[in-house]
């Protein structure tokens, strides 16, 4: 089939709406979707330069790309279709350097995470929610609320906080609240307690509690107050005002915390088992949730992986499965939960390391990716693994809009993508 197009960017445009079949100025179809995968792969690359540079950390060559990049978007500067393709894979290795960055400002900030069990459910007291992926500003929020016996409580991304011993030293970050963002206007309605929205992945508030909402950083919402800088002030003076919360824990205990150092501190252990036969495959199960209906894939595949399987995860689409207790083979874990989808270099950073250690190269590991997406940063990082050149990655539940058959076919044949079907069968292939 012929590549669809779309495009509205200038005062050229058919009828004043938009360029369908061609572009007035001469852009091809194939061109206007290239062109929106790059600006959509950069939006997500500066994410995580944002959050890298809150912590005073950022770098002059990737400031120089993204200035580059969306120069090359322009109407009537860049009409070459390859071009754009090596700009998307140059965007996948910047933003690897980009993650590394970002990595290295948490460590030196809050040290390195190491595995820590969260507590579910809510403790009796005065509570605030802080959800999005800012560690700063739950660092501020903590800080400021020492003291006052209100209780703070994390949500979908900010779960990995538990695991930075700079963050776990404060007493009151009383545990996690909910699963991803997609539960959070029926999480929110159901507790009263004040909420700061710190990056993406909040959604518009319910009116039953966005006069206890409150944003800061990129984030910003129709209605709710938004907080310049990191004085929470106002979110703690609302959390005083609303009712104690009812000393109610849950079953589930949540595990995050594994960082690079702890994971390959156990390689020796991973190699012997690995040559030994009892660890046949390691799969690393992650990205970002949706509503999509298709994401209960995830839960059955992890349920229905054998028992000499490794799952490593990160990202909220481990919400989908992470309350399911896998149990361990000779003391590793089946489960190993690396982070926020912010910590995804840490996955690539033990693939690497693992290949080196068995003399192999990545596409030759017994290790498969099964991973979901959604936005932005779920792009950048499909492009920084393909920059790597590893390949055979599972996409799912469904592709974004500018993949069509055509873009989705160059992708099979270059770097073998494959989309899930059935969890039974895709492990069956997997395993093969």
């Amino acid at each position: 089939m012929s590549l669809d197009m779309f495009c509205y960017q200038c005062s050229q445009t058919v009828g004043g709406k938009a360029c369908t079949v061609n572009g007035v100025c001469g852009k091809n179809a194939l061109v206007a979707r290239l062109q929106d995968n790059l600006v959509i792969t950069t939006r997500g690359m500066s994410a995580y330069l944002y959050h890298a540079r809150e912590l005073g950390y950022t770098d002059p060559e990737m400031d120089a790309f993204l200035e580059r990049v969306l120069y090359s978007t322009f109407t009537n500067v860049n009409f070459d279709a390859d071009n754009f393709i090596q700009l998307a894979l140059e965007a996948g290795r910047l933003n690897v350097k980009t993650m590394q960055l970002l990595k290295e400002a948490l460590i030196a900030t809050y040290g390195e995470p190491e595995p820590a069990e969260v507590r579910t459910g809510t403790v009796n007291g005065k509570g605030i929610v802080a959800t999005g992926h800012g560690l700063k500003a739950l660092e501020a929020l903590l800080k400021q609320t020492e003291g006052t016996g209100i209780n703070v409580y994390t949500h979908a991304e900010l779960l990995p906080a538990h695991g930075y011993p700079g963050l776990r030293k404060y007493p009151h970050l009383a545990g996690n609240l909910g699963k991803s963002w997609t539960d959070q206007k029926e999480l929110f309605t159901k507790y009263p307690v004040a909420i700061l929205g710190t990056s993406n992945c909040v959604l518009i508030p319910k009116p039953e509690y966005q006069d206890r909402m409150f944003t800061t950083g990129p984030a910003r919402l129709p209605g709710v107050t938004h907080i310049e800088g990191y004085d929470y002030r106002p979110v703690i003076d609302k959390a005083l005002t609303l009712p104690d919360l009812a000393d109610e824990p849950q079953d589930t205990v949540l595990t995050t915390g594994f960082s690079k150092s702890v994971v390959l501190s156990l390689k020796d252990k991973l190699k012997g088992l690995v040559e030994a036969g009892k660890i046949r495959h390691i799969f690393l199960v992650g990205g970002c949730d949706s509503p999509h209906r298709r994401l209960g894939y995830y839960r059955e595949f992890v349920k229905e992986l054998p028992q000499d399987t490794i799952v490593l995860t990160l990202g909220c689409a481990k919400f989908r499965f992470n309350d399911l207790d896998l149990g361990d083979i000779e003391g590793v874990p089946r489960l190993i939960d690396l982070g926020q989808c912010n910590d995804s270099i840490v996955a690539v950073e033990i693939a690497l390391a693992l290949a080196e250690m068995f003399g192999v190269g990545v596409n030759e590991l017994p290790l498969t990716l099964v991973l979901a997406w959604m936005e932005q940063k779920a792009i950048a990082i499909f492009w920084s693994l393909l920059s790597l050149g590893i390949k055979g990655i599972y996409l799912g539940p469904n592709l974004p809009a500018w993949v069509n058959d055509d873009i989705l076919k160059v992708l099979q044949d270059s770097y073998d993508v494959r989309l899930i079907g059935e969890p039974k069968e895709d492990i069956e292939k997997m395993l093969a």
